[in-house]
């Protein structure tokens, strides 16, 4: 039996936490872990790009970049299966339902987040992708459904079974080496 209850893998949006044993709800996964840091020295951070800055409140931000915080594979979702709690001044995360083995682990990084990365493409997760195929799927059945009514490929004669309006079908010619010549 594995010694943790998830490992880090490929994900859809790169590396990402997942289950490997079911965990029940309410029970911690791992900790965000990191130097503590003054709100100047997070913006100088984050001015280069810094990825990994989880905010506790006003005056400190932890600085998750170091490898062995491993709550830093942990992947934004609109529809979490954990959520971050703050404990004994750090930054646990916990499931808030069962998660299955197999299963993504994500959590909601939050509101400033989505402004500053989602303003400039979409959510990447899996509900969002999901809902973005339903949506393609869908508009892509409205407009074959519009052709069919107003007589496009599909129409209501080739449904019918006439085709090439009246004509024999097109056949091939013969191949060359077939050809008198």
């Amino acid at each position: 039996m594995p010694r943790r209850a998830f490992r880090i893998g490929r994900s859809a949006t790169g590396l990402g936490m997942f289950a490997v044993k079911p965990i029940k709800r309410a029970t911690h996964i791992a900790a965000y872990r990191g130097p503590l840091l003054t709100d100047e020295e997070s913006e100088r951070l984050e001015a280069r790009n810094n990825r990994y800055l989880f905010t506790l409140n006003s005056k400190w931000t932890i600085n998750g970049s170091p490898r062995y915080n491993l709550a830093r594979y942990i992947n934004h979702s609109c529809r979490p299966n954990a959520k971050p709690i703050t404990r004994n001044g750090g930054i646990v995360i916990v499931s808030t339902r069962r998660i299955e083995p197999g299963e993504e682990i994500t959590y909601d990084y939050g509101a400033d987040y989505k402004y500053f990365f989602f303003s400039k493409g979409r959510c990447r997760c899996q509900h969002c992708r999901e809902k973005a195929v339903r949506k393609r799927l869908r508009l892509r059945k409205e407009r074959h459904s519009a052709k069919t009514k107003r007589g496009g490929r599909t129409s209501a004669r080739r449904a019918a079974g006439v085709r090439n309006n009246g004509k024999p079908p097109h056949r091939k010619s013969a191949p060359r080496s077939a050809r008198a010549g």
